[in-house]
C-alpha cells in the first residue's frame, strides 16, 4: 500500500475539522514509505534465501524457484501499481511500467520508476513527432503551423531529456528539493504540445494531430503526478528540510532570482552598467535593438546588460534561447518602446504575432515599453510573447487589444506593469504571479467583450495558472464612457483545467457582476479553478458571482498558496527598496 493513499491523503490534511484522522493517515503514510523503501532490499534478501542457486544450505523445505520467482515478480508489481494510484491515465502506467519490471526487477524503486515513467513519455513524444513528418500539408497557413509545431516539439524534447537527467543524478532524498525544476518542465511540454495544436484551424487536420498528441500528454501528465506523490512523502517524513527551502532568505525575491538580478530590481531607479546602449540618434553603439542582441558574445558569461534609450523601436525583437540572464532596460515604459503590428487578420498566426518574444530563460525587463498596434479589428495581435524560464518584468507597459500578453509557459513574475487590452488580453499557460500591476480594459469593437485573462492549463497536474495580486483592474479612459454598453469579465476558461487566482485587488466597476465569462457551453465549468480572495472595489462584490462547481471564494490559507514564495516557489522578506510582497499583504 505504500503509495495507494497518497492523493486521499493530500486532501484530508487540508480539512482542519478531522485532524485526528489526519494524524493517523500520516502514520500509515510513514509507514507505508518506510515499506517502499525497504522492500527491495526485504525481497533481495528473500531470493538469496529461497533461491537454490544462491544458497548453499541443503533445506528440504525450499520452493521451487518458479514459485519464488512469481513471488519475487509480485512483490515488484505492487510497487508499481502503489507508485500508480494517484495518477489521472492508469492504464499508461501500470502497463508499461509493469513490463519493465519484469524485465528488470532493479528498477522497482520510487525515483527508478519516475525515471522510466519520463523516460516512456520521451519515446511517446518522438514517435507522435515522427509521424508528423508523413501528415499532408497543403496550405500555407498549415505549413507555417507545422514549422511552429516542429520547433515546439524540439522544446518539448529538450525540457523532457533535462527531466530526465535531473532524476537520473540525484538520489531520492535530494530529488525533492528539485521537485519544482521537474514540475516547471513537464509542465511545459505538455503546453507546448497543445500551442502546437492551437496553430491549426479547426478541421481534420487539426484532429489527426490532437489524437497524434494525445498518448504523449497523458505519459507526462502520469510523470507530474509520480513527482507530486513522491514529494508529498518525501515533504512528510523530512519536514525539517522542507521548512529549510520555504524559510530560506534571499532578499525579497523568488530563490531563482539571483544576487544581481535582486539587485537590479530593488529601486524602480536603478540603472545597471550597460554592456552595450541602443539609442535611434546614433549616440549609442547600435541604433536597433535587434542588432544589439545579434552582437552578445557567443561565450559571455553573467548577466548582460542592454539600456535601450527613449525612442520608439519598429522592430520584431526576439530574445533566443542561447540569450540567457539578459537583461534590456529602457528610460521608461511609455518612452523606450518596441512596437508592431502583426495580427491574425492579415494572415499571421497568433504563436508569430508577437512584437517581442522572449525565449533565453533568466530575462529581466524594466523600464520597458511592448506594443501590437494592429488595433481591436485586426482581432488576435500579440505586443509579447514570454516562453521564457525564470522572467522578470518590472516597470513595464504592454499595449494591445486581443491578446496583448502571451504567458505561454514556464515560471513569470511581473511588478508594477501596465498591461492594457481587450479580448483574453493576458492568456497562455505559464505560472505567473501579476503584482501590483494595472490591468488596463481597453474600448473593444461594438460587438465584443472585455475579458482579462484566458489561462490555459491543459492537464489537471500542471503547475500552471495565473495570480493577480494586489492589483487594480480598471477601464481606461476610452472605455469609461462607453463601460455601461460592454461587458467585461475577469477571466474565460481556455483550455479545461484553467486557473486563475484574483487576490487582495482593486476591482472597478467595469466588471461584470458574474465576474466570469464560459468559454463556450458548459465547457470546462466543472474541472477549472477560478479562486477569488479579500478583494476590494465596486466590482469585488461576489454576491452575483457565477455559480459554477469550479469557481470558489477562498480563505487565507488556500490563498497563501498562491503568493509569490509558495506558487513560484520562491523566498520574500519585507525589506527596505524591495518591490515585493512575500506572502499575503494582510496575514
Amino acid at each position: 500500500m505504500a503509495f495507494q493513499d497518497f492523493a486521499i491523503l493530500s486532501e484530508r490534511r487540508r480539512n482542519e475539522r478531522k485532524e485526528k484522522v489526519r494524524k493517523r493517515i500520516i502514520l500509515g503514510v510513514l509507514s507505508s514509505i518506510l515499506l517502499v523503501c525497504v522492500i527491495g532490499a526485504a525481497t533481495f534478501v528473500l531470493v538469496n534465501k529461497t533461491d537454490p542457486d544462491n544458497n548453499n544450505n541443503n533445506n528440504t523445505h525450499k520452493k521451487p524457484p518458479s514459485t519464488t520467482t512469481n513471488a519475487k515478480v509480485e512483490n515488484y508489481l505492487k510497487i508499481v501499481k502503489t507508485i500508480c494510484n494517484s495518477v489521472e491515465y492508469k492504464t499508461k502506467c501500470e502497463g508499461p511500467l509493469s513490463k519493465v519490471v519484469e524485465n528488470d526487477t532493479k528498477l522497482a524503486q520510487p525515483k527508478e520508476l519516475l525515471r522510466v515513467s519520463i523516460k516512456l513519455a520521451e519515446q511517446e513524444i518522438n514517435k507522435a513527432f515522427n509521424k508528423t513528418t508523413s501528415m499532408k500539408f497543403e496550405s500555407e497557413m498549415d505549413k507555417g503551423a507545422y514549422e511552429d509545431c516542429k520547433q515546439l516539439m524540439n522544446d518539448a524534447r529538450e525540457e523532457i531529456g533535462f527531466s530526465i537527467s535531473e532524476v537520473s543524478k540525484n538520489d531520492l532524498k535530494k530529488l525533492s528539493t528539485r521537485t519544482p525544476e521537474l514540475n516547471n518542465w513537464l509542465s511545459a511540454v505538455i503546453s507546448y504540445h497543445q500551442t502546437c495544436i492551437d496553430g491549426f484551424p479547426d478541421g481534420e487536420l487539426k484532429n489527426e494531430l490532437k489524437n497524434l498528441l494525445q498518448d504523449p500528454q497523458e505519459f507526462v501528465s502520469n510523470s507530474l503526478a509520480i513527482v507530486k506523490e513522491l514529494s508529498y512523502v518525501l515533504s512528510t517524513i523530512q519536514p525539517s528540510t522542507v521548512r529549510h527551502l520555504l524559510s530560506a532568505k534571499s532578499d525579497g525575491f523568488p530563490t531563482w532570482i539571483g544576487v544581481e538580478d535582486r539587485r537590479m530590481l530593488k529601486a524602480a531607479d536603478d540603472k545597471p552598467t550597460p554592456n552595450v546602449t541602443v539609442a535611434k540618434d546614433s549616440s549609442g553603439n547600435f541604433k536597433t535593438i535587434s542588432e544589439a542582441l545579434a552582437a552578445i558574445p557567443q561565450t559571455y558569461t553573467g548577466r548582460y546588460v542592454v539600456y535601450v534609450k527613449e525612442g520608439i523601436y519598429e522592430e520584431l525583437v526576439t530574445v533566443t534561447k542561447k540569450m540567457q540572464n539578459l537583461t534590456i532596460y529602457g528610460d521608461g515604459s511609455q518612452k523606450s518602446i518596441i512596437t508592431g503590428s502583426k495580427n491574425f487578420a492579415d494572415g499571421v498566426r497568433t504563436f508569430q504575432t508577437a512584437s517581442f518574444v522572449v525565449l533565453g530563460d533568466g530575462f529581466l525587463g524594466k523600464a520597458m515599453g511592448f506594443r501590437n498596434t494592429a488595433g481591436a479589428e485586426k482581432h488576435q495581435a500579440v505586443a509579447a510573447r514570454v516562453q521564457a524560464d525564470r522572467a522578470m518584468f518590472v516597470n513595464c507597459r504592454f499595449e494591445g487589444y486581443q491578446d496583448t500578453l502571451y504567458a505561454q509557459t514556464h515560471r513569470q513574475f511581473y511588478r508594477s506593469c501596465v498591461i492594457a487590452g481587450t479580448i483574453d488580453f493576458i492568456f497562455g499557460d505559464a505560472a505567473s504571479v501579476f503584482q501590483n500591476c494595472i490591468m488596463q480594459l481597453r474600448k473593444p469593437m461594438s460587438n465584443q467583450q472585455n475579458i482579462v485573462t484566458a489561462q490555459g492549463r491543459y492537464q489537471k497536474q500542471e503547475t500552471t495558472g495565473f495570480v493577480l495580486q494586489k492589483c487594480e483592474i480598471k477601464a481606461d479612459n476610452t472605455l469609461v464612457p462607453e463601460k455601461d454598453k460592454i461587458k467585461s469579465y475577469l477571466g474565460r476558461p481556455w483550455k479545461e483545467y484553467s486557473r486563475t487566482i484574483v487576490m487582495e485587488s482593486e476591482i472597478g466597476d467595469i466588471i461584470h457582476p458574474d465576474g466570469w465569462l464560459p468559454w463556450a457551453g458548459d465547457f470546462a465549468l466543472k474541472t477549472l479553478y477560478y479562486a477569488e480572495f479579500n478583494n476590494t472595489g465596486p466590482g469585488a462584490s461576489t454576491n452575483a458571482r457565477v455559480n459554477w462547481v469550479g469557481h470558489k471564494l477562498i480563505n487565507k490559507d488556500e490563498a497563501a498558496k498562491f503568493t509569490v514564495g509558495s506558487f513560484l516557489n520562491g523566498t520574500w522578506i519585507n525589506g527596505r527598496g524591495v518591490p515585493a510582497q512575500m506572502g499575503l499583504y494582510n496575514q
